[in-house]
């Protein structure tokens, strides 16, 4: 009979205590260390179920005879995962992927399987083969070379897997996983750090790249210890509201491309339909031009995109003014009005504001900074901004409208959709070809030059 061990598991962090306390000494969190049962003999044995194949050598070499390989990935025909994961699957990497319950996780990692040329295993803990049969007729794909497998226990899964030998391992999901040589319960911390190790040795043991779907938080964090997120190669969150229509595929961690990249979905009634051109989807059709609202060209990762902010400038009612921001940090928010009171004069102090980024999309590039301040000057004011102008200027404390990164490429999106005019910083004409637009480019150092030009 297995010795059978207590211990105490953060859920944030993941540490161990023999003893429950109330404050971790890993990550400094109060209240998180929950009570395990854990088997300690058997869990030797699962370290030694993928190591006995392996070929690696552990000696150790220099750097200098480290033979530099080009990395080798699987492309997929989404091309939108592509450009998240920065070029496709890496063989034997880790991918693990989040999101809200029903935003869409296990339709995506479905639709990719069934697209595939090759073999693969699809193993669900959460729906029967008929639930996963009836996804895959709404989906419309046939694919003879995608297996199913409804199984929950990590040895009997690897023992699938050595069976069928695929090229892909795709895991719904990893809180529904057990390792018989653990006695806790699925989804604990414990049966999460197990299942996550034995499936690392797994991919990079046999070079079959693996994806996970994972659950998250109510405040949107990856459920269980973070070293689950440190365990894998890429960490992807797929956004958006169940209200809408519009799915969002963002890159967290990668350790084979670009964090900043970004994926638009549409999701339809037979399945998600890749967006290649988000600058018509998040540039609102209106029928008459009114004020508060502007347009700007920003960048996600390598991908230029033309978005619109609405502002809303009107007299508070009650004594304390409200600020509100959907998309945007507040912090930045609060810090343009302060520059538009201080150093333009415009009085804000007394006004509620309510900015919004149209399409549900949450911007940090600081270009956008000029627009917002254009939108919130035309609320303010109630003058329209002319719906064919768009912005690209990242504001100053001093008022001064600073230089961005990647101009052309900006440029270049607002002149293929149909811009005929953009305002940009001076400071960003060094070595910019104007005659290859047909566009009219503006170009201002102040915000009181913006003002008078734009607004007379």
């Amino acid at each position: 009979m297995n010795k059978i061990k207590k211990a105490f598991f953060c859920s944030n962090c993941g540490s161990s205590s023999p003893k429950w306390i109330g404050k971790c000494t890993g990550c400094g969190e109060w209240n998180t260390y929950n009570e395990e049962i854990i088997a300690k003999e058997d869990k030797k044995e699962a370290k030694r179920t993928w190591r006995e194949n392996s070929v690696r050598s552990p000696k150790p070499i220099p750097l200098q005879e480290v033979i530099g390989g080009k990395t080798t990935r699987l492309v997929t025909p989404d091309q939108e995962l592509n450009r998240v994961l920065g070029g496709g699957i890496v063989s034997g990497s880790m991918i693990l992927i989040g999101g809200q319950p029903g935003i869409g996780k296990s339709t995506l990692m479905l639709q990719v399987a069934l697209q595939l040329p090759i073999k693969l295993l699809y193993v669900t803990g959460e729906e029967s083969e008929e639930q996963i049969k009836m996804r895959a007729e709404r989906l419309g794909i046939q694919n003879q070379q995608c297996f199913i497998l409804t199984e929950t226990n990590t040895q009997k899964i690897f023992q699938q897997f050595k069976a069928l030998q695929p090229e892909l391992l795709i895991i719904d999901s990893i809180q529904t996983l057990t390792s018989p040589h653990l006695d806790s319960t699925p989804g604990s911390v414990s049966q999460l750090r197990e299942c996550a190790g034995e499936l690392q040795r797994l991919a990079k043991e046999t070079n079959v790249p693996v994806i996970i779907i994972g659950h998250i938080t109510k405040d949107g964090a990856i459920a269980g210890p973070k070293l689950l997120e440190h365990i894998v190669d890429a960490v992807l969150q797929f956004e958006g509201d169940r209200h809408y229509t519009y799915r969002i595929l963002r890159t967290i961690k990668n350790r084979y491309g670009s964090t900043s990249e970004l994926g638009i979905y549409e999701m339809k009634a037979n399945g998600l339909r890749e967006v290649s051109n988000p600058s018509e989807l998040l540039l609102s059709q209106k029928e008459e031009e009114l004020s508060g609202s502007s347009v700007c060209a920003t960048l996600e990762g390598l991908r230029p995109m033309l978005i619109e902010t609405q502002a809303l400038v009107s007299t508070a009612v009650y004594g304390t003014p409200q600020r509100s921001s959907n998309g945007f940090d507040m912090r930045r928010l609060s810090m343009l009005l302060a520059v538009l009171e201080k150093r333009c004069g415009f009085k804000f102090g007394m006004s509620d504001v309510f900015l919004n980024i149209a399409g549900g999309i949450k911007v940090d590039d600081p270009a956008i900074d000029l627009a917002i301040i254009s939108a919130l000057v035309s609320s303010l004011q109630d003058i329209v901004v002319p719906s064919n102008v768009c912005f690209a200027g990242e504001v100053g404390l001093t008022g001064e409208i600073r230089a961005v990164n990647r101009i052309d490429q900006r440029i270049q999106e607002a002149d293929r959709l149909g811009f005929s005019e953009i305002y940009i910083s001076k400071y960003n004409l060094k070595g910019l070809d104007l005659d290859r637009y047909k566009l009219k480019v503006n170009t201002v150092s102040k915000i009181d030059e913006l003002y008078s030009d734009l607004f007379g």
